[in-house]
């Protein structure tokens, strides 16, 4: 199992010389690797529902100062030496397809092969249309799209595409990746469309298990989805062995609810014990990585929470 930690994009936190603080630390603690979220602007009236809280409220801790995504994690990559740098999630429609590939494969080339590229469809319709991108209701055919270049790009010595939203052909795109064939996709999700972009496109899944429209707040749940998953990954045509899951947890302990909606056990509640059994669980189930979001409001507080992490859960699970 690999583990996986929240690299502050937005707030205090995310300040340079604590971000750095965070990031390096959690190199040296033993973290796998860190993740990288995405938000280009944050409209200041929003009608969309945010898919992660039961209201469908943004939180107002994520409306601060924010980084851009890549920008940072290529920050990032010049100041770490082994640990991964997770997207999560780029937006993909956000930006223009050949333009991103290059950053992404920049990025890459420039970590010695550290980058992962954690995709998503998109939520805000309002930073959609302030971003101009395609139409907000064409989002999941536009990230099909654009995955699809990234791949051409990524890999073909003459790249061409011809899709509804991407078209090239007649260019260089040169140097490729270090990682081969490609940087990892983990895509982003817990919908129908989501499963089937990963059983399609993807290299795992990357579910929030908090997600109250699709809910995987159970084991029992959670492993409903990866047999789905696996189904559809069998549907399409490639072996389920081939496509990874990886779970977002964005809490722990005592202040998660012990009861999930069926009735079962709630994963993450409880005590240490039971965190360990809950990602003893997982590895039976296949999950290769968790990642994990440690509170607090200074440097110092995240990383004593992290510290503790590591010594009583990852270095037991």
């Amino acid at each position: 199992m690999q583990f996986g930690f929240n690299a502050p994009t937005a707030g205090a936190l995310a300040a340079p010389d604590g971000l750095l603080r965070i990031v390096t630390a959690g190199e040296a603690i033993g973290f796998d690797y860190a993740t990288i979220s995405d938000h280009v602007v944050i409209p200041k009236d929003i009608e969309a529902r945010y898919p992660y809280t039961d209201s469908g409220e943004f939180p107002a801790g994520a409306r601060l100062d924010r980084h851009e995504q890549l920008i940072e994690t290529a920050w990032l990559a010049a100041h770490t030496k082994t640990l991964r740098l997770v997207l999560s999630v780029m937006v993909v429609p956000h930006r223009p397809a050949v333009l991103a590939a290059k950053q992404l494969a920049t990025i890459d080339i420039l970590s010695g092969g550290r980058l992962t590229v954690g995709i998503g469809a998109g939520w805000m319709r309002e930073e959609f249309e302030a971003l101009q991108t395609e139409p907000f209701e064409e989002r999941g055919a536009v990230t099909d799209d654009y995955l699809r270049a990234f791949k051409a790009l990524w890999t073909e010595d003459d790249p061409r595409h011809e899709g509804k939203y991407a078209r090239f052909s007649n260019i260089d795109f040169s140097p490729k990746p270090v990682q081969r064939p490609h940087p990892p996709i983990w895509v982003g999700g817990e919908s129908g469309p989501a499963m089937r972009r990963t059983a399609a496109l993807g290299d795992a899944w990357y579910p929030i298990q908090a997600n109250p429209a699709f809910p995987m707040d159970s084991l029992k749940r959670l492993a409903a989805g990866i047999d789905k998953l696996r189904g559809m990954v069998a549907k399409a045509g490639r072996d389920p062995a081939a496509v990874g899951v990886v779970v977002r947890v964005q809490a722990t302990g005592a202040g998660v609810p012990a009861t999930a909606g069926d009735g079962e056990r709630r994963m993450w509640s409880g005590g240490d014990a039971d965190v360990i059994q809950d990602l003893r669980d997982l590895k039976a189930l296949g999950v290769r990585s968790c990642d994990f979001g440690f509170p607090g409001t200074a440097p110092d507080e995240v990383l004593a929470n992290m510290r503790r992490f590591a010594d009583t859960i990852m270095a037991r699970a």
